[in-house]
């Protein structure tokens, strides 16, 4: 087990994918995260190299084909945790298992830091192979709705930044396509989540979204960087809300494109890194 503290917060973190298991409010005794003890066992992964899956879930490299489970690679494996006073890094450096999946070399690496009622997770990837290398990145964090008792899941609001006029990706049901949507808030309600399967924004203005409970402004994540948000819970009911900053999707569509151009790919030059980072802000 890995743990930070300071006075607002208590972080701890485990080996399978990097995961957060808790992360305590001190001022009330709360706890943020969802534990996986519902309709989902995941709890916050990183998704990488993939966001979601191919199509077919496979795809198709220098002739050879190989496959990945939903959401990559990093979700199933046991990193490398290293402990420090101010800090919790995890690494993994790619081998036989992972070139089996996906055949690049690389170095994953996440940071956890405590800034006063902050937890800044930043991400750094390194292509150390000597070919490009295609990736697609995302975040999976489940936050616990509701989060005290007494309370309910309809009670609860997500508020974006900016008055919002984006896209929604529409899918499941034929073709996908994209739609203009403009709000300003969402009121969380499963019965919208399960419409969509999940609802993944594009294009926002916003930076960071802020989950109220009725008036009371509870927790905000912050994601500037990120193209796409995903809005997910369990199909089984469960008391859990997943904010999703995502680089990348799944593919909705039996599409024409190789694993280098889906949509939201990032190519990465042999010996290049590329860093992004969130932030949960308890409030």
């Amino acid at each position: 087990m890995y743990q930070l503290e300071n006075d607002a917060l208590k972080l701890e973190c485990i080996e399978r994918a990097g995961q957060m298991s808790h992360l305590i409010d001190k001022k009330n005794n709360t706890e943020i995260l969802y534990q996986g003890d519902q309709g989902w066992s995941g709890r916050n992964p990183t998704l990488f190299p993939l966001v979601g899956n191919t199509y077919s879930g496979s795809y198709e490299i220098n002739g050879r084909t190989y496959a990945m489970k939903n959401h990559g690679l990093i979700r199933y494996l046991d990193l490398k945790g290293n402990q420090r006073d101010d800090a919790i890094i995890f690494t993994y450096d790619a081998d036989e298992t992972t070139k089996a999946q996906y055949p690049f070399d690389f170095h994953y690496e996440m940071k956890y830091t405590l800034d006063g009622n902050a937890v800044h997770i930043d991400y750094m990837i390194k292509n150390t192979g000597d070919e490009v290398m295609p990736f697609s990145f995302g975040l999976h964090p489940a936050f616990r709705v509701p989060q005290r008792e007494g309370e309910t899941y309809e009670e609860y609001t997500l508020r974006f930044a900016q008055e919002e006029n984006c896209r929604q990706c529409i899918f499941g049901n034929g073709p996908s396509h994209w739609e203009n949507r403009t709000f300003h808030e969402w009121k969380v309600d499963r019965q919208d989540i399960y419409r969509y399967a999940t609802i993944v924004y594009d294009n926002l203005k916003s930076k960071y979204v802020t989950l109220f409970h009725q008036d009371e402004a509870r927790l905000r994540v912050h994601f500037d960087g990120f193209r796409y948000l995903a809005l997910w819970t369990h199909p089984t009911p469960s008391d859990f809300l997943c904010i999703e900053p995502w680089m990348g999707h799944a593919d909705y569509d039996d599409v024409d494109v190789d694993f280098y151009h889906r949509e939201g790919t990032q190519l990465l030059e042999p010996n290049q890194s590329w860093s992004i980072g969130y932030v949960i802000e308890i409030l």
